[in-house]
């Protein structure tokens, strides 16, 4: 799409995450983007039983087996003259600092909620990270086809344990077996569904009446319409006015009803985000000076940051990709900027859009787009890339693994394809790699979750053909710690390590062991989080 200048460029863009529980049908929103976008003929459904096809936004092999998103996926299409750069986050919570680093890609997210289980832990996690950064939410209330809880119950669910105040936008005509549509209380429409396809594979008919239409009163059984009628009179009365201003400061979400499945509610929920959803704005840095500066999308050269690396996207050339989130000025092929870490000058040549781990070359980009470019070893997470320099992006956290294991590979003349592999995936930031302190080239590999491990055990076999043994460790806990290691009281069944930055950790077997360290060395911090 051509543009006659960036200001267009930008306001024609939104980029997004989606956040949710696993399983609350995130994946299924996203492939029935791309279907009412024209990307995708037939909606793929995530594989499951019965060998339905993988969804297109998970590529890897073992997502497409297991059925669940455990990378991020970074995809850019046009919905209605709307530039869409969605980043499909993992739901999995063993991967929820790979989704954070996501998030702070995004202007916008759309939180997904089971209609049966309502708010779940994933979900409040992932939400309070979206608080955290003051990213507005959209919630979108799925599966409404299924036995679902009173859409009231859900809204001040929503309300209660996410300290927010929700405002619907539509509301659910019958549940389960009876959805047959949503009510759109800004235009006060009834929209009735229909489907022309089996499993949602192609987009649903809708059906537009005036809220005081007879031919609601024919469609909906009398049971349903008096239950419909209570609600919308009791919103009235007691619902949340929508604010499009505290929207964008985080302050209230709006909320949808629909069948992602089905596709019922789908279309106009997608219609109400490219309205009210942001475009790329002004985002915080920090100067080398060391004040808070604001980078402006418009006015500023090129400038973005790497935050997710990707080794292995495609397999007949085994190369680690970057995704860059373009944070302002325009992006152009073969762009020479400089990576403020390095202080060095790098052309960004080749660079490529995503779509389901396809890739297309790119031209250009502007502030929003998310690009994939090569990485030969000179970009890591968190580096801010510019044509000025100057400042830098704020940093990446680095959370606490849980988890801790040494892991060999079972063929002694496998151990290189072992080493090039574990240092892709530790550069990925997928897993952490330790080293014992005092025992030079004592290994020891952490992660968040053990889902995180199980998918470095199976990515090392298929990648780099490298069967592996798993010896798990008898930590629990962590933490880095600041200060003299020299006067530090160690205490039993606790291990002193240093991670890929040459940061000393200390592992714990319990929290209870943590907190008598703590207690035992007062001159010294403890830090869960670093950045």
């Amino acid at each position: 799409m051509l543009y006659t200048d960036i200001e267009e460029a930008v306001a024609k863009r939104r980029t997004f995450a989606i956040i949710s529980h696993p399983d609350a049908g995130k994946t299924t929103l996203t492939e029935k983007l791309l279907l009412y976008s024209g990307m995708l003929q037939t909606a793929g459904m995530v594989k499951g039983k019965g060998g339905r096809k993988a969804a297109t936004s998970d590529w890897m092999a073992m997502e497409q087996e297991r059925g669940i998103s455990i990378t991020s996926s970074a995809m850019q299409f046009t919905y209605k003259d709307t530039v869409i750069n969605v980043l499909d986050t993992p739901g999995h919570q063993d991967f929820s600092e790979d989704t954070y680093r996501t998030l702070t890609a995004a202007d916008c997210a759309i939180m997904v909620i089971d209609a049966s289980k309502g708010v779940e832990k994933q979900t409040l996690k992932l939400f309070e990270v979206c608080r955290l950064r003051k990213i507005p939410v959209m919630t979108f209330i799925n599966k409404m086809d299924m036995p679902a809880r009173d859409p009231l119950d859900l809204m001040q669910e929503v309300e209660n344990v996410l300290s927010i105040k929700s405002t619907p936008l539509n509301w659910p005509i019958g549940m389960g077996k009876n959805f047959l549509g949503v009510v759109d209380l800004t235009m006060q429409e009834a929209l009735f569904f229909t489907k022309i396809s089996s499993g949602g594979a192609q987009k649903a008919l809708i059906e537009k009446f005036p809220l005081n239409s007879e031919e609601i009163v024919k469609r909906v059984n009398p049971i349903d319409y008096k239950q419909l009628s209570e609600e919308l009179e009791l919103l009235e009365i007691a619902g949340n006015r929508f604010s499009l201003e505290e929207f964008l400061k985080g302050e209230i979400t709006p909320v949808f009803f629909a069948s992602a499945l089905t596709n019922y509610g789908v279309e106009p929920f997608f219609d109400a985000f490219i309205t009210l959803a942001p475009c790329p704005h002004a985002r915080p840095a920090t100067s080398w000076e060391g004040e808070e500066v604001m980078i402006d999308p418009l006015t500023t050269p090129f400038s973005g940051y790497v935050f997710k690396l990707q080794a292995n996207m495609d397999k007949r050339h085994r190369d680690s990709m970057a995704f860059i989130r373009v944070c302002s000025g325009k992006f152009d092929r073969d762009l020479v900027v400089k990576n403020h870490r390095l202080r060095k000058d790098i052309r960004l040549s080749r660079p490529h859009g995503m779509v389901a781990g396809e890739r297309t070359t790119l031209d250009d980009a502007f502030p929003g787009d998310v690009i994939g470019v090569i990485n030969p070893g000179a970009f890591a997470i968190g580096d801010t890339l510019s044509i000025t320099g100057g400042f830098d992006y704020k940093p990446l956290p680095q959370f606490q693994p849980e988890i801790f294991a040494k892991i060999y590979p079972k063929e002694v003349d496998k151990r290189k394809a072992f080493d090039k592999g574990t240092k892709q995936l530790v550069e990925e930031g997928a897993i952490q790699r330790l080293e014992m302190i005092g025992r030079e080239g004592e290994l020891i590999f952490a992660a968040v979750g053990q889902l995180q491990f199980e998918v470095m055990q199976y990515r090392l076999k298929d990648e780099y053909g490298v069967e592996t043994v798993f010896n798990l460790l008898p930590y629990n806990c962590s933490a880095w710690i600041l200060g003299d290691l020299n006067t530090y009281q160690k205490s039993m069944n606790s291990a002193l390590v240093e991670d890929k930055s040459k940061r000393p950790m200390v592992l714990f077997d319990s929290p209870w062991s943590k907190q008598y360290s703590i207690k035992q060395n007062p001159n010294h911090t403890f830090v869960d989080v670093v950045v």
